[in-house]
């Protein structure tokens, strides 16, 4: 089927890109079309974090080191991400020297997947009572664990999801599956390799029949979804490439049920100064060069590093996301600060 969602944006920006998801399963009948609108964010003046002020102030922010108006810088990221969707795993290893396998591994653990994924199949296994949804009907088509994605267009994330939740298992069984994995994605070329990728790994079953796994084309600043609809919100080196932080923080809450909880993955800031020379040298001079050996270009690498340096402290994230509204806001530093796991909750 093909689902077009178009979404409600906050004022501050032009306009928000119209957000579609396409199954390319050949056998499914595409002359369907839905459309609906996700509950718009609050009208009133978001209040900005204490002491920093908010992300985006005026006319213009930051593409790296260049200055650009709030209306190019995601056309520009668009771009990039365009030119590196193929390469992306390639791209991820260059940037971490690839270490960003052993994070996301870390990220899988702190997230408590796999033992909420076991218990979610006990329960359902044991076909407890009358579980009904939220509006009070039938909760036979909901998951009783929604997990959602946010710029993790080529699955990598995701697939650890589903992995830790036996998702490939239970794709062998009728029915719709009790748990859920959504990709979110703005760039629909990332989008289109990530679910290549699903497909060639785990065939056609699991999201044409269970819909264990689905991928989205959305904006993190006005996602395509219900208020409180998923238990846990990722995003993994994404949300620096966002153009308000604190527009997709706010977002990012408005999705989580009562009690979800909001866990970032992202490049950060070296607390150590030796290390920080060490990684600032890597990130300048090697990274930029093998972006333009290997894949022929330098500009999307160049500023994929700058983006980094740009971003906000951990301190200074920590701070943005109590602005939003998460309760017990804290972040745990991995590899001398290089990345940070900042976490939250609903």
């Amino acid at each position: 089927p093909r689902i077009t969602f178009t979404a409600g944006c906050h004022p501050q920006m032009h306009s928000c890109t119209t957000i579609r998801h396409s199954s390319t399963a050949t056998n499914h009948d595409t002359s369907s079309t839905t459309t609906t609108s996700p509950t718009p964010p609050p009208t009133s003046t978001p209040q900005s974090p204490p002491n920093i002020g908010s992300y985006v102030s005026g006319p213009t922010t930051h593409f790296g080191f260049e200055s650009v108006s709030i209306n190019e810088k995601e056309g520009r990221v668009k771009k990039v991400f365009e030119n590196v969707a193929d390469n992306y795993d390639v791209m991820n290893d260059f940037m971490s020297a690839g270490l960003h396998r052993y994070w996301k591994d870390e990220l899988l653990r702190m997230t408590g997947v796999e033992p909420m994924a076991k218990a979610v199949r006990r329960r359902a296994s044991l076909n407890y009572g009358n579980v009904t949804s939220k509006d009070g009907g039938s909760a036979e088509d909901e998951s009783l664990l929604s997990i959602l994605d946010v710029a993790g267009g080529t699955g990598d994330v995701a697939f650890r999801f589903v992995d830790a939740a036996k998702g490939q298992e239970r794709a062998k069984s009728s029915g719709k599956d009790e748990i859920s994995v959504t990709v979110c994605d703005i760039n629909p070329e990332m989008l289109r390799v990530g679910e290549s990728r699903a497909r060639k790994k785990y065939g056609s079953a699991l999201l044409d029949d269970t819909s264990a796994l689905k991928f989205v084309e959305g904006n993190a600043q006005c996602l395509p979804f219900a208020d409180e609809s998923f238990d846990l919100y990722t995003i993994a080196f994404g949300l620096r490439n966002v153009t308000d932080v604190d527009m997709a923080l706010r977002d990012a809450l408005r999705v989580l049920k009562p009690g979800g909880r909001f866990m970032c993955l992202e490049f950060s800031h070296v607390t150590n100064a030796p290390l920080a020379s060490l990684y600032d040298t890597y990130s300048f001079h090697v990274i930029p060069k093998l972006g333009e050996v290997v894949a022929n270009d330098r500009d999307s690498y160049q500023y994929l590093v700058e983006s980094i340096r740009k971003f906000c402290t951990q301190e200074e994230l920590v701070t943005r996301m109590k602005a939003a509204g998460f309760e017990d806001a804290k972040y745990t530093n991995m590899t001398g600060g290089i990345v940070a796991v900042h976490e939250g909750w609903k």
